[in-house]
């Protein structure tokens, strides 16, 4: 009767342990061209695939919390990220948002300065992981001199790597509030990585209505569309259909010659 017990109650407690195997969400490939009409700069360092989103997986590694993104394209590294504390790339910045507490307008309603979008009004954000090739003081400095008031929802990497198509970052569990939950919401945006950026912007690089060498294309010269080539939709299992959602979240824009009067697309969080 011992022996049948321990495994009864052993089998109990397995769902409160389950989550230690990985969360993977998925994004079909070819879909990194944003609200459907984004071109890629014309330089040759932006190869095609290279911002295309194609799956994220989320781990528990000791006391760690570990996210893969995985996109369609070999990570290259043209302006030797490494030699300015880089980590093997430089074109992209990785933003992954969180939203730990499920709760209506608990927390932050627009992302980061340069994403140029926001969310819907019963999910706002609560953390969000920056996975950019820069140094983290770079980061910190760029979050401290324009928008000091997410240093506490900001979480930067311990350590940042690039493997073939996947970028690999490491952030304590602590900075997170604890590891993953099943409840927690999820979003992830794909941008550009942009060492010069614009005032108003954190490290993310500009789209214009006509693309250039270091510009996307296909959005306005003024304000309000978003920066972003690629993120997750629907459900984020990678089916066709969510394509075309993605471009109907994004392009739901107005520019506007001050940022005042843009108005900026509502993004919804995956529900795990």
């Amino acid at each position: 009767m011992a022996r049948i017990l321990s495994w009864f109650f052993g089998f109990l407690v397995l769902p409160a342990t389950a989550f230690a195997e990985p969360l993977i969400l998925k994004d079909p490939k070819g879909d990194d061209r944003g609200w459907g009409k984004l071109s890629y700069p014309t330089g040759a360092e932006y190869t095609r695939g290279a911002f295309d989103l194609v799956g994220v997986s989320i781990r528990e590694d000791g006391d760690d919390v570990v996210f893969e993104v995985e996109l369609a394209a070999d990570l290259t590294d043209p302006w030797k990220s490494k030699d300015w504390g880089g980590n093997g790339f430089s074109l992209q910045f990785v933003q992954v948002y969180l939203d730990l507490d499920g709760k209506k307008r608990s927390g932050e309603k627009k992302g980061v300065p340069g994403s140029w979008v926001e969310f819907g009004p019963d999910q706002y954000w609560d953390k969000v992981v920056l996975i950019s090739p820069q140094p983290n003081s770079k980061v910190e400095g760029e979050v401290g001199a324009k928008a000091p008031y997410l240093k506490n929802k900001v979480v930067l990497p311990s350590r940042t790597e690039a493997r073939k198509r996947t970028i690999v970052a490491r952030v304590p569990a602590s900075a997170l509030g604890g590891k993953p939950q099943k409840s927690w919401g999820v979003q992830v945006l794909m941008l550009s990585n942009e060492g010069f950026p614009a005032k108003e912007d954190i490290l993310a690089r500009k789209v214009n209505e006509i693309e250039g060498e270091h510009r996307f294309g296909g959005g306005c010269d003024g304000f309000g569309d978003p920066q972003v080539t690629d993120l997750l939709a629907g459900p984020a299992q990678g089916a066709d259909a969510e394509g075309p959602a993605q471009e109907k979240l994004l392009s739901g824009y107005t520019c506007a010659d001050e940022p005042k009067g843009a108005k900026l697309v509502q993004l919804p969080f995956v529900r795990l």
